[in-house]
């Protein structure tokens, strides 16, 4: 089973920063082995994919690419997602989100919002 419980959503202007945690509890699967990512939803909008970390690579949604980065500490039961030179566009609602088996490739971030597992979600807004 897995549990999943974002952090670190806020307000901030455009041009500002905000990091991301999502906290992992894990059993069963080791936790390296889990594919993991961010996907957010914006009212009215659907379910779009960020960022994926899995078998070893990354990949991002063209939109953020260069100015989000995903990563994890496995030592610490953690993934993370460092957003930078935010614009009104990102405002939305960020989910984690976990499988124990996904795809390869630098589409893979599309795929995110279809993995088994997710948390609560953590708001974002972005002001111009």
């Amino acid at each position: 089973q897995v549990q999943l419980q974002e952090s670190g959503g806020g307000s901030v202007q455009s041009g500002g920063s905000l990091r991301l945690s999502c906290a992992v509890s894990v059993s069963g699967y080791g936790r390296a082995t889990y594919c993991m990512g961010w996907f957010r939803q914006a009212p009215g909008k659907e379910r779009e994919g960020v960022a994926s970390i899995a078998h070893g690579g990354t990949s991002y949604q063209n939109s953020v690419q260069g100015r989000f980065t995903i990563s994890r500490d496995n030592a610490k039961n953690t993934l993370y997602l460092q957003m930078n030179s935010l614009i009104p566009e990102d405002t939305a609602m960020y989910y984690c989100a976990a499988d124990p088996f996904c795809g390869l490739g630098l589409t893979l971030y599309r795929t995110v919002p279809s993995f088994r597992y997710r948390g609560q979600g953590t708001q974002v807004t972005v002001s111009s």
